[in-house]
């Protein structure tokens, strides 16, 4: 087991803030990533913890519940946190809004990212595969969102829905599963096109556009332009929220 000195990270770098928990968390996770603590290793004490990062006891319990939740630790009565053979698997998780605030802009990008290669093979898969009533959902969500668009409304529900109809489009139980899981979180990107500010800067008009383009495409049957239009939507999604994604 790794001496608890090396463990040796500033309590005061630590921000005292709402959420101190998911940061000693995140701490922890970052330790048993680098290898600090390996497999079968045995984190420092509550006491150590609470001494160390100046947090209270509370605080270390939930880091902890956090930590064994994410698959990271396996806690034994009695005898403490230990680090799970293979740590962080037993879980998938995106970062959240910062104090309920707005995604980090480096989380942002990255969920962009990721949006781009999962819808662009949604939506290759769901033009070859859509089906009269996949059809009929898509311009169903589509005519909601263009009546939240004209009427100046939040259409976020409606771009949720349309989204959700080419998972579902793409007839693959598994793909529509995972689609369904990650869109509570695409959720927040989505909701950004459709905020007030976004009407004045026609962000929404743009990205109804977009929807118009890759609708038209599964409609068609064209996969390899449904990718593209679903890839180009995304990223241009991310650069009107200045998130511009990698090459």
């Amino acid at each position: 087991m790794p001496d608890p000195a090396l463990f040796s990270h500033d309590p005061s770098t630590l921000p005292r803030a709402t959420g101190l928990s998911d940061m000693l968390a995140g701490r922890l996770a970052a330790a048993i990533r680098s290898g600090e603590f390996g497999p079968g290793d045995r984190l420092p004490t509550e006491k150590r913890l609470v001494e160390q990062y100046g947090v209270s006891r509370a605080v270390v319990r939930e880091a902890i519940a956090r930590l064994k939740a994410d698959g990271f630790v396996d806690t034994r009565q009695g005898a403490g946190a230990f680090v799970a053979a293979k740590p962080g698997l037993a879980n998938f998780r995106i970062a959240q809004p910062e104090g309920g605030g707005r995604i980090a802009s480096a989380d942002l990008a990255h969920i962009f990212e990721l949006r781009g290669i999962i819808e662009a093979g949604m939506a290759e898969l769901a033009a070859k595969r859509r089906d009269t009533a996949d059809l009929a959902a898509l311009k169903t969500a589509f005519a909601r969102m263009q009546q939240a668009l004209l009427a100046g409304e939040d259409g976020a529900a409606a771009d949720d829905s349309f989204h959700a109809a080419i998972a579902t489009a793409a007839h693959n139980p598994y793909l529509a599963q995972f689609a369904a899981f990650l869109a509570q979180h695409f959720s927040a990107t989505r909701a950004l096109t459709w905020a007030t500010s976004a009407h004045d800067d026609v962000s929404a008009s743009a990205a109804q556009i977009e929807h118009a383009r890759l609708l038209s495409a599964i409609e068609a049957g064209d996969a390899a332009e449904a990718a593209r239009a679903a890839h180009d939507h995304i990223l241009a999604a991310a650069e009107r929220r200045g998130s511009a994604m990698k090459d």
